[in-house]
């Protein structure tokens, strides 16, 4: 830690910054929170308008669970209880009748760091704003929301409607609310002032003086080190909000130079709260008698929210006879797959039956359990695959050990970005299990840049099977994933980084996806959603590999205590103390001893 500091006075001078006024001289241990996992490389600046800033712990707004230790939403996003908890709102938000119009009212107490309130017209500019840069708000919510208004001192959302009167979808009104940065109209007439209207040159403006509503603001940042300092006038002391302050006062997140580094880092005490995949992780206080810590004390050790799936790609002509999809999925070791890919960090498929949803509590109880339980599996049923091929008639004929499929062997490959190596170990077992079944198939390890060129395009014939990951938690959830696994919504899209990559097409899926976000009555939306399962787990479009965290949540104790855990009863997720809802454990820290 002495090397850090010595570290950190000797670069003083050399800051650049970021149009930070404090003189840096010490970063005192007893006041400073770590976080690791998080930011890699040096920051651009703080514009919220921007996606292009490279500050992860100032800016990463979206709807699982916006980070919010410098720019605040109107709510915040709790993936345990699905809830939105207010933040800049004041109280819970109000539909009208048909679900067209969504009233928010803002705190009275809410400030900008300048002390000035802030209003509705914050609200509106910064929609109106978004839709003339064309930024990340405008990209993800122009298709749904028509107009974002103030009337009597309230931000009234209006959504946008079908020809029949109804909202395209109200759900994605939710996202917006808890997944956008609200900024401040004075400063957004200034940005828009200073680079003349240019769109282009808005969004790389780098922001520096931008009025924020959180805790922190910038302290400063370098090559090595970003740090952010409480604000001791935050509005959130007020009796409305958290009624206190956040106990650190400074916030910092060293960059290292790879994972590696990071977690020597966090195993010295130097990073407090750590956003990384570490395996084995129990070894650390188990083996190495570390004061580390995870959410939960037993296996899995994190609350999984998504699930890294294998895509089926519908242009294979094999891939697209569900018999053998199906005999594929089930004939996969996954308990081998948790084991040694994510060392026990996933329940198991026994545990948490696949499904739609993830593991959380609140998705788990929207689908029937016994009505889809008969066509849910486990894995390594080989004999109970080659049954279903057979029956296909994908037969081996001519004794080679490998069935055919219209007289020519079944060859497939398995895919994921090189490096990932958890992802290649579960890869692996899929082309273990197509052997095992008389399907050649072979894995290929792209580097990313090119990987992800191939899995996002429109059409493509160079991958068979091939990971990515589903939405996790957010207001719209688990709608949002039963889009992304099977809409036909994406059919066709060019760079799509939205969903249902295999290009699966299946008019009744399309149906059930555009009656949810309509469907108010509990009895009729589960029954959507039971129908809906039914589907996915007969066609098997794609197949979950394995549970995985929205975010790794690791924290060592040995300077602070008093972290989020299982049972803790504060329903804090387990969210890194920054994303969403999570942010609440800060106001909860204490030190050690």
């Amino acid at each position: 830690m002495k090397k850090l500091l010595c570290m950190v006075i000797a670069l003083m001078l050399a800051l650049t910054a970021i149009g930070a006024v404090a003189e840096v001289t010490d970063l005192p241990r007893e006041e400073t929170l770590y976080f690791g996992g998080q930011q890699w490389g040096p920051i651009v600046g703080h514009n919220p308008l921007s996606a292009n800033m490279n500050n992860a712990m100032a800016l990463a707004a979206n709807a699982s669970g916006s980070r919010t230790i410098m720019f605040e939403t109107l709510y915040m996003y709790n993936m345990l209880d699905g809830q939105l908890y207010p933040l800049l709102a004041d109280g819970e938000y109000v539909w009208n009748d048909d679900m067209t119009e969504m009233t928010v009212k803002i705190n009275p107490a809410a400030k900008w760091n300048d002390g000035t309130a802030v209003t509705a017209d914050d609200v509106v500019a910064t929609w109106d704003v978004g839709i003339e840069v064309k930024n990340s708000t405008y990209n993800g919510f122009a298709p749904y929301i028509e107009s974002v208004e103030a009337v009597d001192g309230a931000v009234v959302i209006k959504a946008v409607k079908t020809e029949d009167g109804k909202p395209v979808n109200p759900l994605q009104l939710l996202d917006f609310v808890s997944g956008t940065y609200i900024c401040q109209k004075a400063w957004i007439d200034t940005v828009v002032e200073r680079n003349g209207g240019d769109a282009a040159k808005i969004l790389e403006d780098a922001g520096n003086d931008a009025a924020y509503t959180g805790p922190y603001g910038p302290y400063f940042a370098n090559d090595q080190l970003v740090a952010f300092v409480r604000n001791d006038n935050y509005w959130g002391q007020d009796e409305s909000m958290w009624g206190k302050l956040p106990t650190p006062k400074y916030i910092a997140h060293g960059i290292y130079a790879d994972n590696d580094a990071t977690l020597v880092a966090f195993k010295e005490g130097q990073i407090d709260v750590n956003q990384q995949f570490i395996a084995n992780i129990q070894n650390l206080w188990l083996e190495e008698d570390l004061p580390i810590a995870t959410y939960i004390d037993e296996e899995p050790y994190q609350l999984c929210a998504t699930m890294p799936t294998a895509w089926y790609n519908m242009e294979t002509p094999v891939l697209q006879l569900a018999a053998v999809r199906k005999a594929i999925a089930i004939a996969i070791d996954y308990d081998n797959i948790i084991e040694n890919a994510m060392t026990n960090q996933s329940p198991s498929f026994a545990d948490v039956p696949r499904s739609l949803m993830n593991p959380t509590d609140g998705e788990q109880a929207l689908y029937d359990h016994d009505a889809v339980a008969e066509l849910q599996w486990v894995g390594k049923d080989i004999e109970g695959a080659k049954a279903l091929l057979d029956e296909a008639g994908i037969t081996d004929s001519d004794g080679d050990g490998y069935r055919e499929y219209n007289g020519e062997k079944v060859e497939l490959n398995a895919c994921c970005p090189d490096g990932w190596t958890d992802w290649q170990a579960a890869m692996q077992m899929v082309a273990e299990a197509g052997q095992a079944i008389g399907l050649d198939i072979t894995t290929n390890y792209p580097t990313w840049d090119i990987y992800q060129t191939v899995f996002t395009k429109s059409s493509q014939d160079e991958y068979d099977i091939f990971m990515w990951s589903p939405p996790g938690s957010a207001p719209s959830s688990p709608w949002g994933r039963v889009r992304a696994f099977m809409s036909s919504d994406f059919i066709g899209a060019e760079n799509n980084w939205s969903g249902n990559y295999g290009h699966y097409q299946n008019d009744r899926i399309d149906e059930i996806i555009a009656a949810i976000p309509l469907t108010t009555d509990e009895d009729e939306l589960k029954a959507l959603y039971t129908e809906a399962t039914e589907i996915y787990l007969t066609e098997v479009p794609s197949f979950s590999l394995m549970y995985r965290p929205t975010a790794f949540h690791e924290v060592n104790e040995s300077v602070w205590t008093g972290y989020p855990e299982e049972g803790d009863g504060t329903s804090i997720p387990p969210t890194v103390l920054t994303d969403g809802y999570g942010i609440a454990g800060l106001f909860n820290l204490e030190l050690v001893g």
